[in-house]
């Protein structure tokens, strides 16, 4: 599948250190190791093909204005949460660098035509056979 190319300059990131959420004892509560990673899209160096494929996506990481916002918290370091937000900011990019190929459409072979009709007609005999039967 045809591809856009692209460079993640990672300057443009914009990280910030929260406390995680959910369990995990008196770790999670004195240690700021979930990352916030916040990626302008309108103001990044990326191809503009791609921001438009990105900013099209129904994606609820991707806010009105145009920034991504990826929360990362499953690891009890924050280098490792980092990694984990870019990682998932590149999935995102590259979904939506990929461009589906068309499907073009085909018509039916006689074959199939004459199965489905062939089956329609046996199915058709099954249901005819149902119902009261009458004394003639």
């Amino acid at each position: 599948m045809p591809r856009i190319a692209y460079t993640l300059d990672e300057r443009e990131l914009q990280f910030d250190a929260v406390r995680a959420q959910g369990a995990g004892g008196q770790n999670v509560n004195k240690v700021s190791n979930a990352v916030v990673l916040r990626f302008d899209v309108v103001a990044s160096t990326l191809p503009e093909p791609l921001k438009v494929r990105l900013l099209a996506r129904s994606d609820q990481r991707i806010g009105g204005d145009g920034v991504v916002t990826i929360k990362a918290q499953e690891h009890r370091s924050q280098p490792r949460n980092r990694d984990a937000a870019i990682k998932r900011l590149r999935e995102l990019l590259d979904a939506a660098a990929t461009i589906p190929r068309r499907r073009i459409a085909t018509a039916p072979t006689r074959a199939s035509r004459e199965r489905r009709l062939e089956s329609k007609t046996k199915k058709g005999a099954i249901k005819a056979g149902r119902g009261r039967v009458h004394d003639g």
